[in-house]
């Protein structure tokens, strides 16, 4: 079994519990707390999972929204099964070659 782990990026659900809409929004209150992102990047923070994230903007955040840390980031493990192969190994199957043929050939 592997055991795999994401996450679910809850910025988006915490502004609108805020009454807040509009990621150009966050800018200004950002910049009050020394963090300066342009427009661009705070929407895509609002609308992605970041891969990274400073500290600086997290804490920043969670001033702007009065929450933790565990608010906005939520873990999950997904378990996955591994598929297994005809030949009783965990080695990916080979590839086959494909002939493609045209009418009327042989």
């Amino acid at each position: 079994m592997i055991k795999k782990t994401g996450i679910r990026w809850n910025l988006r659900r915490l502004m609108a519990s805020r009454d807040m809409f509009q990621t150009t929004e966050l800018v200004p209150l950002l910049a009050e707390r020394g963090v300066h992102l342009s427009h661009e990047q705070v929407f895509r923070l609002v609308t992605q999972p970041p891969q990274r994230l400073s500290m600086d903007t997290l804490a920043a955040l969670c001033d702007i929204l009065d929450c933790t840390p565990n608010d906005l980031i939520e873990i999950e493990v997904v378990n996955a099964q591994l598929r297994k192969t005809v030949g009783g190994n965990d080695s990916p199957p080979k590839a086959r070659r494909t002939t493609i043929r045209r009418p009327g050939e042989p």
